[in-house]
């Protein structure tokens, strides 16, 4: 993926496509569609955009290659559709995207993988170091081994997660309808399509709670996303996956679909999201060079500028930072345990390989994952 000219961070986007655009209302793999938008996805990346797809149609795929005619309901049936239909979809977007010369990764997450505090930076580190190598990341939830999270609109959810876990600006939901309607369509004739609406709006819920188009197809795990994807600052947009030219419509600042805007900036949303999430697992003393660093320069946490590890705590666990005199500076998710921790502190990042036997981070914490008290 081609890089910003200007050298500013890349703004990053999630793209959720849905199995009824995939697979063409399940009839097997619509290639056309996914080329066009694998063509469009290049064409974001060309212009600085992160693009992370997260994508549906396994099970789909799975039972169309299995020659099922009808959804199973057994749990392993599911399971095993999705393992079968899972190599079909990869395959597909892998050699959509080769065409336009964008390298692929596959990418499965269970939600256990995006709370546990551990597989969560985990799962960060990986997807960071994927869009920094110019890899787009195709995601899709873990079916063969997740229990009860096969159901209708899940994929949603996972989207809205990814976003929050890339802090992506931008959550693009593709679906077979226009957006959101304030009633249903179908049986109205004055229905109107919501152009732009704060996602947090009480009149959604009421719309959801109804019998109109909001309730169905879909459409509220898909205001759930919004609201989800807005904890870290991301707006939603809500669209028609076949409209032309959709996600450069999209780019180009068209008024397409339904936007759903956050209530709060992505940085300060992210530090707020950051905050409240987690009980103090320990204590990092910092000398006066890095409490400057922190709150001067808004850098990450090196070992280099830590003096005393408290507590036992493991990788992915909130930390307080304090100086010299124990008052708090910073909180954040530590990448190495208290173990760990300690063997590093006072030492240069370009010995913690030699002195714990691999480099995980160069930093003790990354600046992303770190909020100032």
């Amino acid at each position: 993926m081609k890089q910003p000219r200007n050298g500013s961070r890349p703004r990053r986007w999630v793209v959720k496509i849905g199995s009824a655009l995939i697979t063409d209302e399940g009839s097997g793999l619509d290639h056309h569609i996914l080329s066009r938008w694998a063509a469009q996805m290049a064409m974001l990346a060309s212009e600085g955009i992160e693009p992370v797809l997260v994508s549906s149609g396994a099970v789909a795929e799975g039972m169309q290659r299995l020659g099922w005619l009808h959804r199973p309901h057994a749990l392993h049936e599911l399971q095993a559709a999705a393992a079968v239909g899972q190599m079909g979809v990869i395959q597909a977007w892998e050699a959509s995207f080769q065409e336009h010369g964008v390298h692929t990764a596959q990418i499965l997450l269970t939600h256990d993988d995006l709370t546990n505090r551990k597989r969560y930076l985990n799962a960060r580190s990986t997807l960071r170091t994927l869009l920094k190598l110019g890899v787009l990341p195709v995601v899709n939830e873990n079916d063969t081994v997740v229990t009860d999270e096969i159901r209708f609109g899940d994929n949603d959810t996972l989207a809205a997660l990814v976003a929050n876990l890339v802090e992506a600006e931008l959550l693009v939901i593709l679906t077979d309808q226009q957006g959101m309607y304030d009633k249903d369509p179908r049986t109205h004739d004055d229905a109107r399509l919501l152009k732009q609406v704060a996602a947090d709006d009480p009149r959604l819920d009421r719309m959801a709670a109804g019998s109109g188009t909001l309730g169905r197809g879909g459409m509220r795990t898909k205001l759930r996303a919004a609201r989800l994807a807005g904890r870290s600052g991301a707006a939603t947009v809500i669209a028609a996956g076949r409209e032309p030219d959709i996600l450069r419509r999209i780019a180009a600042g068209e008024a397409v679909g339904t936007r759903l805007t956050p209530s709060r900036a992505p940085l300060v949303a992210r530090k707020q999201w950051l905050a409240g999430q987690l009980q103090l697992a320990g204590r990092l003393f910092l000398d006066a060079g890095a409490v400057r660093v922190l709150r001067e320069e808004g850098r990450s946490l090196l070992p280099v500028g830590v003096t005393a590890v408290e507590g036992e705590f493991r990788r992915g666990d909130l930390v307080s930072c304090v100086d010299s005199d124990g008052e708090e500076v910073a909180r954040g998710l530590v990448n190495y345990s208290a173990s760990e921790s300690r063997t590093i502190m006072g030492q240069a990042s370009n010995r913690i390989e030699s002195l714990l036997g691999y480099l995980g981070e160069p930093e003790l914490i990354h600046r992303d994952n770190l909020v100032l008290v």
